[in-house]
């Protein structure tokens, strides 16, 4: 693939967004600029739903700034889009006329169908959740989508926002009993209207700002020891108790609660209202939080064309190789780890010493492929780099709760190590499931060693004898295995004291 450099612009009610995506020849990508400007174009539509002057200059005075940034970098294809503020405008052919010929971007209006599947596509493209129904709250517009199978069933675009619902609804900073009363019942009758929504019992899926702050507020209320927004999960019930904190508060109160941007306090406890009704709507417990939204949505329809498909096959296997090119792993090594390791970990399934789910042997998999990725940083404190950069960014495809896990098995380095690697997560992990991520770090540990020169010695692994007390390990090999032998029988001890046995190396010559 040729390298290129793909921007977005996302002109939504409340804000406007510049995006610019930067990919190499290897297919690996990553944002690297995102700017925003609190445009609120919502509030230049006059009574007559025509949007002032005063609003058309404030989109030219911002694609001015974009553009003084864009001469920087060196973009091969972008792409404009527009949503409820201007498609709802009676006035939308004078809106694009004066981009048109006072700035060089070419904006697209977006249609409710095309806004509601590009929410939807991000969804699909970034998570490991087949089923679902997502709320993407802009400004002016709400879409709401049911998909099953990463398929979409049904799309909805509602013609009311953040913006507009506090706008309609309520007078000053907070609603009052009427008000409340008059917004849930508007509410629960736009979701009811759409029978598709009822008692599904699927995860409902929050894009945009409002999910995000939620989920922001949310985090600094418990004090959530991990890092990173995408696929953050919590109940409907702390949905509400989040939502009572926002709505009891003053609106000079509301904009120092920690995790609630300042620009959105003023419009948020609506919306969350909003998500709070679909959430009873669609009967579910759970709402998940995506950091990706419409204009991820764009790129990846962009990325992917090229290759003729709409989705990643396995959206987990696309960030683990995107993590590797990142961080410059060598793949074949960390192959070879992830093979060693489910030939030692189905040998002592066999031999009945140990039993692993199937989850448990996908967690080892996903283990070896980023095992000790903080070498890249620096060698001499790779388990530390390796826990802190996993706990610090999300892995679309991963809850948070498998990247936990995984941080500790890419990590591990002794039992004393994890014991303070875990700490902190005390309260989420049982004593069985550390002595589960002991073993399987234990095991990936010494696989790590049986490939330690990198040259793909070590052909296969065989239990030759288990007994009460020890383990004899048959490791064949073809060529010269010292730094094999001597790291492997160094690393060992870890798994010695995970099953309580003693083990012994036996290296054997492979025969053709």
């Amino acid at each position: 693939m040729e390298a290129q450099q793909i921007a977005i612009i996302d002109m939504g009610s409340n804000s406007i967004r510049f995006v610019i995506y930067d990919v190499n020849e290897h297919a690996c990508f990553k944002e690297i600029q995102n700017l925003k400007v609190v445009a609120r174009l919502s509030t230049y539509i006059s009574d007559e739903g025509k949007m002032t002057r005063e609003g058309i200059e404030v989109i030219l005075s911002t694609l001015r700034k974009f553009e003084t940034v864009m001469n920087d970098y060196l973009i091969t294809e972008i792409r404009g889009v527009a949503t409820a503020a201007i498609r709802n405008a009676t006035n939308q052919v004078e809106i694009l006329e004066a981009i048109q010929k006072e700035s060089c971007f070419d904006i697209t209006v977006l249609n409710e169908e095309e806004e509601a599947y590009y929410g939807y596509l991000a969804i699909t493209n970034s998570t490991n959740i087949s089923e679902g129904v997502t709320i993407d709250i802009g400004g002016g517009s709400t879409e709401v989508t049911f998909y099953e199978n990463r398929i979409l069933k049904h799309s909805h675009s509602f013609p009311f926002g953040a913006i507009t619902l506090k706008k309609r609804f309520v007078k000053n900073d907070n609603p009052t009993k009427q008000e409340w009363k008059n917004l849930r019942q508007f509410l629960k009758d736009q979701f009811v209207s759409l029978p598709w929504l009822k008692e599904k019992n699927v995860p409902v899926i929050g894009i945009g700002g409002t999910a995000r702050n939620i989920a922001l507020v949310h985090q600094n209320h418990i004090s959530y020891p991990l890092s990173g927004l995408h696929q953050y999960e919590m109940s409907g019930i702390a949905v509400s108790t989040i939502l009572e904190k926002l709505a009891s508060v003053s609106l000079a109160r509301r904009e120092k609660i920690d995790g609630l941007s300042k620009d959105r306090a003023d419009i948020i406890v609506p919306a969350v209202a909003a998500i709070e009704e679909l959430i009873q709507e669609v009967g579910t417990n759970q709402f998940i939080v995506s950091n990706k939204g419409l204009r991820d949505g764009l790129f990846y329809e962009m990325f992917l064309k090229s290759i003729e498909v709409t989705h990643f096959p396995h959206v987990t296997h696309e960030s683990f190789y995107q993590l590797a090119e990142n961080f410059g792993l060598n793949q074949e090594h960390q192959k070879k780890i992830s093979v060693l390791s489910s030939f030692l970990a189905q040998e002592l399934i066999h031999c009945n010493e140990i039993e692993l789910t199937k989850a448990d042997l996908k967690q080892l998999h996903w283990g070896a492929n980023v095992f000790y990725i903080g070498h890249a940083i620096h060698p001499e404190s790779q388990s530390q780099h390796s826990f802190y950069l996993l706990t610090n960014q999300s892995i679309d495809g991963l809850s948070h709760m498998d990247r936990l896990a995984i941080a500790f098995l890419s990590s591990f380095k002794s039992r004393s190590q994890l014991k303070q690697y875990a700490s902190p997560f005390r309260h989420w992990i049982t004593k069985e499931e550390l002595k589960k991520y002991e073993l399987l770090g234990a095991i990936l540990k010494l696989c790590y060693g049986l490939d330690a020169s990198n040259r793909n010695v070590v052909t296969e692994i065989k239990i030759s004898k288990c007994l009460k007390k020890s383990l004899e390990i048959s490791v064949l090999y073809n060529g010269e295995p010292y730094f094999e032998s001597f790291h492997a029988t160094k690393y060992k001890k870890h798994l010695e004291r995970a099953l309580k046995k003693e083990i012994t190396l036996s290296f054997i010559k492979d025969q053709p």
